[in-house]
């Protein structure tokens, strides 16, 4: 029976491999110190956190998350650590809450590697506590036990680590957000809460009867993206796969109060379920993996399988249970993956054009829309267990972070075997894509991009968008070009924040641009100084807060000569790329998705097409 604890209570643990599993419905850091007997931390070394997440015995995450799976092998922790503390902080410093008040109380679980609940924790009454100790493992008389701690710190996570004893905390802790930004950086945003129900007109979508009955979210809460008629990701790995036929899958079958947010609700319960049934199914061959280990360590220690056959015949029996668990992991994994590859087929043509790919034919039959929808598609992401079922990678708009196309070659394995002038050319592709595909999204005249292409060296991809007349002006060149362009956004950005502060959005200069605007920054740092760079990181901070948007398309690595100071500037865009590459992450579990830009059908006219209907519209309605 699993213990459901309170603060300060203990209880034995069964075993020394084990997780703790936690669940706080907001991205939070999860770390662990090895103390000794009075909890006491020798130094940074004796702490698993996003910038250094394995230390004996202990393996933590690398970034934020809401939800996190901490693995513990309690005999190979030194002899001298007798405490072991879990702890969750808030990513304070990006944009997120700063206290735990403001968020759902965190839930903390403590499993079997087969995810057997032995003991669970809620956090309840925190407030403005930003820092945590959760849980704290200890010995007693040789063995161990857990015990709900729920200690928090308002000072954060600099208190929490001071007192433990650790000297010069607020540095550690520094470093520690530190590794958590650039974990961030990667890492694809959940979407916000639903807008309260009753500043909303609900529209019953038209799905099964099997599940019309069912009750609305709670106002005001977190959307639910749980599918009615779709099975849930398994929670026990290792339980046998279910054979229930499922029904059949329903484009737009999620809650939402018009189809292109049930549309959108849905891909993004697709992205969450994948997330979570591949979790499940990783867990699953680790936990075969350790008991395999195990069964085989035992029967090597026992002197009487040293004798005869019955130390073959115990190996043999490990290694069966252990292809059993990973036949059993695998056939519910292929059952989830059919279910979701099945509704993606018919989510898929579905989606209406600010969400679909470039090869839908719904772009046969394109209007400029009259109103900004919720989102955009940037992209397709997928996980290597099955590459062929691709998820929409969908962000809402306005856009609140900036783009980073990346040209240089990272540790893409793609990008290593292109030449240098074949990368560039692909990323100022993509660039043209996303710019031509925000461009289509917006109501006429809505949406305004700007060019700074400091050499002109890329005119041929920018074609398409100086021909069809939708750029603000002609793409800026050398110095004097990327001065003025970056002088008039700043401008922009100046004023309409003093309006704001002011309370007189509506007081702006006559003739003003209130469009949402997009600079494509091409070739950086080339034509760049240091008053120049400077204005890009403003924009990159400030812009999106006032309608002021950034993409780069540039290589980090050529702007090394700039040394840290650009580092937050890369950290504030999202960075995707022009081939595919593993670089981002989901806001669940944290697994490596491969990033798919988005690409024309082969000989498509798709692109002049869609940017010849934009600037037709806007010439019409005189924008």
């Amino acid at each position: 029976m699993t213990a459901e604890l309170v603060r300060g209570q203990n209880h034995p643990l069964p075993d020394t491999r084990l997780e703790i599993r936690v669940s706080a419905g907001h991205p939070v850091v999860a770390g662990a110190t090895l103390g000794d007997e009075q909890g006491r931390v020798a130094g940074v070394e004796w702490i698993a956190h996003p910038g250094s997440p394995s230390l004996p015995g202990v393996d933590v995450s690398q970034q934020a998350a809401a939800d996190h799976r901490l693995a513990f092998d309690l005999e190979a922790v030194p002899a001298s650590v007798h405490r072991v503390s879990v702890l969750l902080a808030l990513p304070i410093g990006v944009g997120g809450p700063a206290r735990f008040g403001a968020v759902t109380a965190p839930f903390v679980a403590v499993t079997g590697l087969d995810g057997t609940a032995i003991a669970t924790y809620t956090i309840t009454g925190l407030d403005s506590e930003s820092a945590v100790v959760a849980l704290e493992l200890y010995r007693r008389q040789g063995t161990w036990k857990v015990r709900a701690m729920g200690q928090g710190y308002e000072g954060g996570l600099a208190a929490m680590l001071g007192d433990q004893g650790l000297e010069r905390p607020a540095d550690l802790a520094a470093s520690i957000l530190e590794a958590v930004a650039r974990g961030l950086a990667r890492s694809v945003a959940a979407p916000p809460p639903r807008v309260p129900e009753a500043e909303r007109v609900r529209h019953t979508a038209p799905v099964a009867a099997d599940h019309q009955d069912a009750p609305p979210p709670a106002a005001g809460g977190p959307i639910d993206y749980a599918h009615p008629r779709r099975q849930a990701p398994p929670q026990e790995p290792t339980a046998p796969a279910p054979t229930a036929t499922h029904p059949t899958p329903v484009a737009g079958d999620a809650a939402g109060w018009s189809m292109d947010e049930r549309l959108y609700n849905q891909v993004w319960g697709m992205f969450e379920d994948l997330a979570r049934t591949t979790a499940a199914y990783r867990s699953a061959c680790d936990f075969a993996e350790s008991r395999l280990d195990q069964e085989l360590d035992r029967a090597l220690s026992d002197p009487r399988s040293r004798i005869g056959g019955a130390g073959d015949a115990a190996r043999e029996a490990a290694r069966a249970k252990h292809d059993d668990l990973t036949a059993r992991a695998q056939e519910a994994l292929d059952r989830d993956l059919a279910q979701l590859a099945a509704e993606s087929e018919v989510v898929e043509p579905a989606l209406p054009a600010a969400f679909a790919r470039w090869d839908n034919p719904v772009w046969h039959a394109y209007r400029v829309p009259m109103e900004v929808p919720m989102a955009v598609r940037l992209g397709d992401l997928h996980l290597p267990e099955r590459t062929d079922l691709r998820i929409p990678m969908l962000v809402r708009l306005p856009l609140e972070r900036g783009l980073w196309v990346d040209s240089g070659r990272g540790r893409s394995e793609t990008a290593g075997l292109l030449d240098e002038t074949e990368l560039r050319r692909l990323a100022m592709d993509t660039a043209v894509a996303h710019a031509a595909r925000l461009l289509a999204v917006y109501p006429p005249g809505e949406f305004t991009v700007h060019v700074v292409d400091p050499a002109g060296s890329g005119a041929a991809a920018l074609a398409p968008l100086v021909e069809a007349g939708v750029l603000a002006g002609p793409p800026a060149a050398g110095a004097a070009g990327v001065s003025a362009v970056l002088a008039r956004l700043t401008e922009r950005v100046d004023l309409v924040q003093m309006a704001m502060r002011a309370g007189a959005p509506d007081a702006l200069p006559p003739g003003m641009d209130t469009a949402e605007q997009l600079l494509i920054v091409h070739d950086f740092p080339h034509g760049f100084d240091d008053r120049a760079v400077t204005r890009l990181r403003y924009l990159a901070d400030e812009g999106p807060a006032v309608g002021v948007h950034l993409m780069m398309v540039a290589d980090r690595e050529e702007a090394s000569a700039y040394g840290p100071v650009l580092d937050p500037l890369w950290r504030s865009l999202l960075r995707i790329t022009p081939v595919p590459d593993d670089h981002l992450a989901d806001p669940w579990v944290g697994h490596a998705w491969t990033y798919e830009p988005p690409t024309f059908p082969p000989g498509s006219g798709v692109l002049g097409q869609v940017l010849g209907r934009v600037a037709e519209t806007r010439r019409q309605w005189g924008r």
